[in-house]
């Protein structure tokens, strides 16, 4: 007689389905029909291992994953409140400009009343963050917090300290903030981003107008999503898409993965008819970025002056590798080396340049102020031009 468990075990390889379908659906269903059969090493490898364990003693425990995810770094995602002063222009009289009715001479001729004199008035924001130290350092993004005189954090125990701004990137839209006290305060664990496929499980957690603790699941829709490709052309990020909710208020927040760990900053999303995109700073580049803010207070950004597409197959390379140059900056650094739009760069300090993204990451590792050799194509014939990398402004 043929047993049912080899046959159920091949049907589901088959299958392919994301684990957690397989832990959260299939299993329980099974588990009505099939008893013992639930425990085959094909489902046991399909679920999460927060519950792995559980699953091989033949537990199934109907508390999700999520739930172990956000239990794990909920603690540390912490509201951020802020405060700023803004001068208010007096009120004008009409469309007349402004400096015209300043004139006491010109408002006692026409009869005008007194104009107003400006005013201070105080704007309040609010943000999310992620606690990633010990000692109270919280990453979040430079939108949350720049320009603030007055940063107030809130923390899902109930606690709300001071805090100060340790430093703050707006070319990649991240900031540092530290909390004033000893604490002890809560700290989620950073993951490895570089790690991430597409359709992995994503998990964003962040206080969205001002509701506490919100958490959204979701999967990770896309990597290296470069921002001028959504029309931000002073960032200078690859961002990992995603599809789990991100909403207002949940900039600076963490987006997780399934094991709890934070692979992302949360930082925008774009909404509309068949929208409701969300996008995330991946945390390898938070944490290269954290570690300049801390040893000097400021980045270094590399850049040379070009704007980069990929390469279709009639614009030369090798086999469609390659980046074109879409537009040079006038007196910029690849300018001063003799770049053209049009160009294909096919290699940088001697290795292939497969997409724009290698040519920043060769820009970005060679630094400011030092000698970058790229190799171009153009009309059919391979140049050699020498770029110097300058210190891009913000």
């Amino acid at each position: 007689m043929v047993t049912a468990a080899p046959v159920l075990s091949g049907f589901f390889a088959r299958l392919r389905l994301p684990r957690a379908v397989l832990a959260a659906g299939l299993i329980g269903s099974l588990a009505a029909a099939a008893g013992p059969l639930v425990g085959g090493a094909v489902l046991l490898s399909s679920i999460p291992p927060a519950r792995a364990q559980s699953a091989k003693a033949g537990v199934l425990s109907s508390q999700s994953f999520v739930a172990i995810a956000v239990r794990r770094a909920g603690p540390a995602v912490v509201t951020i409140d802020t405060e700023r002063k803004v001068m208010v222009p007096g009120a004008a009289v009409g469309s007349l400009p402004r400096a015209l009715l300043a004139d006491p001479l010109f408002r006692q001729f026409f009869a005008l009343p007194q104009v107003a004199p400006p005013s201070q008035r105080t704007e309040r924001g609010q943000g999310s963050g992620v606690i990633f130290q010990a000692d109270g350092l919280i990453l979040t993004n430079a939108h949350v917090v720049d320009k603030s005189e007055r940063v107030t954090v809130g923390l899902p125990d109930g606690r709300r300290v001071a805090a100060r701004v340790v430093g703050i990137d707006r070319i990649t839209d991240l900031a540092l903030v530290r909390l004033v006290g000893a604490g002890p305060w809560p700290v989620a664990v950073l993951g490895n981003s570089d790690t991430l496929h597409v359709g992995d499980w994503a998990i964003a957690v962040g206080n969205p107008y001002g509701l506490d603790n919100t958490v959204t699941l979701g999967i990770i829709s896309s990597l290296n999503r470069n921002a001028s490709k959504l029309g931000i052309m002073d960032k200078r990020l690859d961002l990992i898409q995603t599809d789990a909710a991100i909403n207002p208020g949940n900039s600076g927040g963490p987006l997780l993965n399934a094991d709890g760990e934070v692979v992302g900053i949360n930082t925008l999303v774009r909404s509309g008819p068949g929208a409701g995109l969300g996008f995330a700073i991946p945390i390898n580049r938070a944490r290269e970025i954290s570690a300049q803010l801390i040893a000097s207070g400021r980045v270094s950004h590399p850049f040379i002056g070009l704007a980069l597409d990929a390469v279709r197959a009639t614009d030369g390379g090798a086999a469609g590798a390659g980046a074109r140059v879409v537009s040079v900056v006038q007196s910029g650094p690849a300018a001063r080396a003799g770049m053209r739009q049009g160009d294909v760069v096919v290699s940088a300090a001697g290795q292939l340049v497969q997409s724009p993204a290698d040519l920043i990451t060769a820009v970005e590792r060679v630094g400011v102020g030092r000698p970058l050799l790229l190799t171009v194509e153009r009309d059919k014939r391979r140049l050699q031009l020498e770029v110097t990398p300058a210190q891009m402004g913000g």
